[in-house]
């Protein structure tokens, strides 16, 4: 008995015209079962195996102590800002001179007070300022481009005065704790108090 060729080894009649059409388009007999897949997981195992992946990670522990762990998420207060990853890399490692100047100027900004506070006359303070200033309305022209800058300028006077009454309030902390140790070493028996006394003057470079 000749096989009718028409029909497909399930029964289902093959339309030659639809073959052709495949064949053209390159596309195949999409009714033909891939060999290619053969073996290969499915979204559903793959799936599976990364969730097994992770549960096996949290009973190792390698989640624990990660940065920020049980501490809220920053910046959800705030207005939107494309540049936020490289801001907070520049913030968390202390980077200085990289990224642009509305980045740098930011971060600077933050940690102005810190170099007031470690100079030591009123001339640097107000050189500090001033060089800082002029960085800020530099940066302000865009004529590096960039993001905007809003960091803004400080007032020198109002700066100085600020500093001389943090250096100030310092002095006053640095007193009673002098006078509290002083009050401490005299009631020490007299052996005692001699020690003390000799590992305050090695302790403050005597």
């Amino acid at each position: 008995m000749v096989q009718d060729r028409s029909k497909r080894d399930d029964g289902r009649v093959a339309d030659p015209r639809l073959k052709a059409a495949r064949y053209r388009t390159g596309t195949g007999d999409t009714d033909e079962p891939e060999a290619d897949d053969a073996g290969r997981p499915t979204m559903e195992q793959r799936a599976q195996y990364v969730e097994i992946q992770i549960a096996q990670a949290m009973r190792r522990g390698d989640f624990d102590d990660l940065p920020g762990a049980g501490k809220p998420l920053t910046g959800l207060g705030g207005t939107y800002d494309p540049d936020w990853w490289i801001r907070q890399k520049i913030e968390r490692e202390r980077l200085t001179g990289l990224g642009p100047p509305a980045l740098t100027l930011r971060t600077e900004d933050a940690e102005l007070d810190a170099r007031l506070d470690a100079t030591h006359s009123e001339h640097a303070v107000r050189e500090l300022l001033g060089d800082f200033n002029r960085r800020v309305i530099e940066a302000r022209r865009q004529l590096q481009g960039g993001p905007p800058v809003v960091t803004a300028t400080r007032d020198v006077d109002a700066e100085v005065a600020a500093w001389r009454s943090r250096r100030e309030e310092r002095g006053r902390v640095a007193r009673e704790a002098r006078e509290r140790e002083d009050a401490e070493i005299a009631a020490l028996p007299w052996r005692e108090r001699r020690r003390a006394l000799r590992a305050r003057r090695l302790r403050d470079g005597w």
